[in-house]
């Protein structure tokens, strides 16, 4: 078969060549991550996990990116809604106002910084522990099914081959300078 190299390691058939195994393996996984990007981009297990929530208890899909940040921030990190707005890639006054909205529902909490009382930092409260507990459970429950009918041998070479080429995506993200969230963007 004729290439034309294009990159290390990546080659592109030639016009009159057929495709290979390897291209066509590489075409379909081509295609199904971006049907993967585009039911992460609907956000449907967080969508799932909201129209679960008790009643009474109405999220937005902007809270639930809240709760996740300031959960995922380490012991010795401090969260401040300029780091959310950040990390949601919204304006400052719209992650000021769902913070609020959590802060009001008992989701979230103000402090004062450790490190400079002079700013005000947003943890979670065991309200907000309990809604993202919820999220993880239906997260489970639906990758749970969606699994029902694999089995446990083909699991777990799954999760071993889905992690390592994930590292790799992250690997490659960083090689051409993409910071790990953009890397990282789509559905949690």
């Amino acid at each position: 078969m004729k290439t034309d190299k294009t990159a290390l390691n990546d080659s592109v058939p030639a016009d009159d060549a057929a495709p290979s195994a390897m291209d066509e393996a590489l075409d379909g996984i081509s295609g199904t991550m971006a049907r993967m990007r585009m039911m992460m981009g609907r956000r449907f297990m967080s969508r799932i996990a909201l129209s679960r929530m008790e009643s009474g208890q109405s999220m937005e899909l902007s809270h639930f990116d809240v709760i996740k940040i300031v959960s995922h921030a380490g012991r010795d990190q401090e969260v401040t809604v300029g780091v959310i707005a950040e990390q949601m890639r919204i304006d400052p006054s719209r992650a000021s106002r769902v913070v609020a909205d959590l802060v009001r529902r008992g989701a979230l909490r103000r402090e004062a910084s450790q490190a400079d009382a002079r700013r005000t930092i947003v943890a979670l409260t065991e309200n907000g522990r309990h809604v993202l507990r919820h999220f993880e459970t239906v997260r489970r429950e639906v990758i749970s099914q969606t699994l029902a009918n694999w089995n446990p041998e083909d699991i777990i070479l799954f999760e071993t081959l889905f992690d390592r080429f994930i590292s790799g995506l992250e690997c490659r993200g960083r090689d051409v300078g993409l910071a790990d969230k953009d890397a990282a963007d789509g559905e949690n």
